[in-house]
């Protein structure tokens, strides 16, 4: 499927950003192992995001955003990621939401006016709320439980999400639900996270990413407008338009990002500490040994690959190439697993102090593993590629796969 070409900042306007964001990111940093220990939600971050112009950049120029492309979209995510990942985190949510938003034809006109005015404003957050407790995610097909009942003045919703990041500091919630009618209807209801009925429940408490707050979202007949059923559709529906491509290859290059992100922080602190440390016993840094140097250049190799794909596949979508979301499924699950390795790496040449709390890589490292849980997941990604490869389309029914 061909991409739309994605509008693009002007270089000045592009390098202004990713300049913004690695300042920033210093910031982050500082506060990054507090909020990991609390599990808690940098709030204050968002602040300063607003402050620096970047909480719009997926805005469409034409509403009064930056109209961000792909490529500046993951530099951006990439930057913050190296100070503090949580927030990187909840930031490509609200990229991809609103850019997701200013594609559709669906939303109406004057509710889509109207939340994007309050983003420019201020510091006005959103994000998708999909996954349930016995569904799971949706990606892998189902129907939710959470059900949107039809009343005289609009929808009452009822139900319950998990892991929906950063839900303390949104201000509204896509909450993807299915409809009491016949047939039934599903899609994103948009929530205004302050209405009656509307409750978050404190559950996460995570290995890693723990500063993301991806707790559990309550919605007990929460009412909402008729025109807040802002994409409602048959299942058929969503299956002919399964395909938006553009949405599903941000997606998995902002991802791949943020964990590239993480790869670069753990490797600037293992830099820096190899260079630092000198034993008695030797008289001089660890820097100076072949094999740390071995060590090192691997990790620099992996990150050179993270670069490549990211940036590489970021480029052809922005210039309307042909981009299957596959490709970014891929991309995603390679970063990952680098991101991975280059931890790991870390910690095998550091030991006792790449372990202790009082430094960050044993963070980083618990951080990596996160990048496996999201979607695309890494099957997934390697049952896509193998049909593909082995010519057994999606549409195709049973018996053509069993004789290819």
């Amino acid at each position: 499927m061909t991409v739309e070409t994605a509008p693009t900042l002007t270089l000045s306007r592009a390098k202004e950003a990713v300049d913004a964001a690695r300042r920033l990111a210093s910031v982050f940093a500082l506060r990054a192992a507090e909020h990991d220990r609390d599990a808690s939600v940098p709030v204050e971050n968002f602040e300063l995001l607003r402050e620096a112009g970047l909480l719009n950049l997926t805005v469409p120029a034409a509403h009064g955003g930056d109209g961000l492309g792909t490529e500046v979209l993951c530099r951006v995510l990439q930057e913050i990621a190296t100070g503090d990942p949580a927030t990187a985190l909840i930031l490509s949510m609200q990229y991809l939401a609103r850019s997701g938003i200013g594609r559709s034809t669906r939303w109406p006109r004057d509710l889509y006016g109207r939340v994007t005015r309050e983003t420019l404003d201020g510091v006005s957050l959103i994000n998708a709320a999909r996954v349930e407790p016995e569904l799971g995610t949706p990606s892998r097909g189902g129907l939710p439980a959470t059900t949107a009942t039809r009343t005289s003045t609009g929808w009452s919703l009822t139900g319950r999400k998990i892991y929906t990041t950063g839900a303390v500091v949104l201000s509204y919630a896509v909450v993807w639900a299915k409809t009491n009618e016949d047939p039934v209807r599903v899609g994103g209801f948009l929530v205004p996270m302050g209405s009656p009925g509307v409750s978050i429940e404190h559950t996460w408490n995570h290995l890693g990413m723990r500063a993301t707050g991806s707790d559990d979202l309550v919605l007990d007949e929460v009412s909402l407008p008729y025109e807040h059923a802002v994409d409602i559709r048959t299942q058929d529906e969503w299956r002919v338009a399964s395909g938006e491509a553009q949405a599903l290859v941000q997606g998995g290059l902002a991802i791949a990002a943020i964990y590239n992100g993480i790869a670069i922080a753990a490797r600037n602190w293992l830099v820096s500490y190899l260079n630092e440390r000198k034993p008695s016993n030797l008289g001089a840094s660890l820097a100076t040994l072949p094999r740390f140097q071995d060590a090192v250049g691997q990790i620099e190799t992996f990150l050179y690959i993270n670069d490549r794909l990211i940036i590489g596949l970021a480029q052809a979508a922005d210039k309307g190439e042909s981009v299957r979301p596959g490709e970014a499924g891929t991309v995603k699950t390679v970063v990952t697993e680098n991101t991975i390795k280059v931890t790991s790496i870390g910690l095998e040449l550091t030991g006792n102090p790449g372990l202790s709390r009082a430094n960050p890589l044993e963070r980083h490292y618990r951080d990596a593993h996160c990048g496996r849980i999201h979607t695309p997941q890494t099957d997934a990604v390697y049952v896509t590629a193998g049909k593909r490869a082995l010519g057994i389309g999606p549409g195709q029914p049973a018996s053509v796969q069993a004789r290819v």
